[in-house]
């Protein structure tokens, strides 16, 4: 429960900026003050909390900071609130959903895009779950950290993809001793033993240069884990209160969450963990909406987690994420014998909306959300759910994405998967609050031939293009610390395509249905990253020819012979349009 909150600061949000007939928001920022009773049903899954230092009362307290959202004339507000989780700190809504500016202290209108929650007259709130996120970014959490516990732990880096350049390994934890290395070039790659010394308890430094795009493999006695699980009751308990106190100046009536790639990973894992009842057993979230998830989950809930992992083929390969249920359908797991939902079956679960691009299939399995574990048959989902393909589209997709190939051998692709995400987000708000169904799943399916094993994509001929080798795929992880290769694999399927390469099932935005070039959610590394390995959720696009002379041998049709585009772009929004799948803003930007 929250037993205290301190209110640091309270302000007219974005320069006292006005947004629609809600008007102006007031920005308050805080600090929220919890306490676990470890014997608590509701509590009893964190892991380590038995080990934590206890208050007088026996309970295990923790500190999650706060940022808020409201009305300043709370008349004006719609009565509801919407929760992002912050991804490893970061807001994420306003730069992805609302096309903005990134970074968590938006100063004017301009920072927020279309502000589209905002207009529309959410609530909004946000919370430290993650330990590990940066104090810095406003959305810290604080929970006690166990002594004298001593485990051989294991982490992965790759020198010039996420996290930039690396001249020396970070640890996320005090290492026992000295750690050993070993590098391989590719997932799949012999390792070989490198030197390196470690410094001051958490620093390995080699003793020969980093190579840009191998997999170094740090192995190392690893002490004082946080009790990590403590971010899913802190979400809860802060969530929670906030709905029933008098923050946001007028009753809540109903609460939205919305988490994009970890965040949507994150929410996931606590609507399966149990934490979308409180204390008391009231629901948490009445609507939740995932997007690029996939089928994952966060690896946090465990002794020495490491939150800010997410398992690609290339990297992050062998740690905990994937891991059965994946659907919120109930299936029995043939892998492993268990059986299960992400979802509870009672009263406690939300409406759930989730979205993937191409990527998620490609990368992240996300064909497992609607299909048998093993791939072979096509799984509906609940009455409460409804599961999307973005076709065309990358994990990152946004407005202004880049153009160029970077690290990869083709053009990155800058689809944007958001017009659509935007009209599922009011479609999740009116099924919570109205009652009203949103438009049924569209994801791509094994009996129409949508949904195929990725050998058998009938990728066209393109000049110049590298296909994958393989997509990601979906196995029974066992010990993370020393894994073993699986020796059996869940049936992760990816897209079919069309003549010109494009995802047949799905939703096909206008630029994915009158299309200027081939859009794939999969891109390929070149020198002097491992050349031909996939790439780390990148995509790629491949632009036809402009004319007939140009076109060569490729087998698609140049734009010239591909008539006028205006108009068949029109037609393709409004038809989206008129199945909710796009709002009417965003269906009027098309042609």
């Amino acid at each position: 429960m929250i037993v205290g909150i301190e209110i640091k600061s309270r302000s007219p949000f974005a320069g006292g900026a006005s947004f629609g007939d809600t008007g102006a928001y007031v920005r308050i920022e805080g600090t929220a003050t919890g306490a676990l009773d470890p014997a608590h049903p509701g509590n009893a899954g964190i892991a380590l909390l038995d080990k934590a230092p206890r208050d007088p009362a026996g309970r295990v307290g923790y500190r999650s900071d706060f940022i808020l959202l409201c009305p300043a004339d709370p008349a004006k507000g719609n009565g509801r609130l919407l929760y992002e989780v912050n991804n490893r700190g970061r807001i994420m809504i306003f730069a992805n959903l609302c096309a903005g500016a990134a970074g968590n202290q938006p100063a004017s209108a301009a920072d927020l895009g279309n502000a589209l929650p905002l207009k529309r007259g959410f609530s909004m709130l946000w919370s430290g779950w993650d330990p590990v996120a940066p104090k810095a970014t406003g959305l810290s959490l604080e929970v006690p950290v166990i002594e004298g516990i001593v485990q051989p732990i294991r982490e992965e880096f790759v020198s010039g993809t996420r996290l930039g350049v690396h001249e020396a390994f970070k640890l996320s934890y005090d290492a026992v001793g000295a750690a050993s290395v070993t590098v391989r070039r590719t997932q799949a790659g012999d390792r070989r033993s490198v030197a390196s010394e470690t410094i001051d308890g958490r620093t390995v430094r080699l003793r020969e240069p980093i190579e840009t795009g191998s997999i170094y493999e740090v192995r190392y006695r690893a002490t004082k884990p946080r009790v990590l699980g403590i971010g899913y009751a802190a979400t809860r308990d802060v969530v929670s209160h906030v709905r029933r106190s008098d923050l946001v100046g007028r009753p809540v009536t109903h609460t939205l969450a919305f988490g994009i790639s970890q965040a949507g990973r994150y929410l996931r894992d606590h609507l399966w963990q149990g934490f979308n009842a409180d204390e008391d057993g009231r629901r948490v979230f009445d609507g939740v909406y995932t997007h690029v998830a996939g089928i994952g989950k966060v690896f946090h809930n465990t002794p020495f987690g490491q939150p800010f992992r997410t398992r690609t083929w290339h990297e992050d390969h062998d740690f905990p994420e994937v891991a059965f249920p994946f659907s919120a359908a109930p299936m029995d797991d043939p892998l492993t014998g268990l059986s299960g939902s992400v979802m509870r079956g009672d009263a406690t679960d939300p409406k759930l909306i989730e979205t993937n691009t191409s990527t998620e299939y490609w990368q992240k399995g996300a064909s497992l959300l609607h299909t048998d574990p093993l791939g072979q048959r096509d799984v509906e989902p609940p009455a409460n759910v409804r599961t999307f393909l973005i076709a065309g589209s990358q994990h990152a997709g946004k407005a202004g994405m880049p153009r160029d190939a970077g690290p990869c051998a083709h053009p990155r692709n800058w689809h944007d998967p958001m017009p659509a995400v935007r009209a599922l987000l009011v479609a999740l708000d009116a099924w919570v609050a109205e009652g009203k169904d949103p438009p049924a799943s569209r994801v791509p399916r094994i009996a129409d031939g949508s949904l195929v094993p990725a050998d058998r994509v009938a990728f066209p001929a393109i000049p110049g293009m590298v296909r994958p080798k393989n997509a990601c795929d979906a196995a029974p992880l066992g010990d993370w610390t020393d894994p073993k290769p699986a020796e059996r694999r869940y049936g992760a399927l990816v897209p079919q395509v069309d003549a010109d390469g494009n995802e047949i099932g799905g939703i096909r935005l206008p630029d994915i249905a009158v299309p200027l070039g081939t859009f794939t959610g999969w891109n390929v590394y070149k020198a002097p990253y491992p050349d031909g390995e996939l790439a780390d959720r990148d995509g790629s696009f491949l632009a036809f020819a402009a004319t007939e002379a140009e076109r060569g041998a490729d087998p698609r049709a140049s734009l010239a012979t591909r008539g006028e585009r205006s108009g068949r772009l029109k037609a393709a929004a409004e038809a989206l349009r008129a199945d909710r799948l796009l709002l009417a803003e965003d269906a009027a930007t098309f042609g």
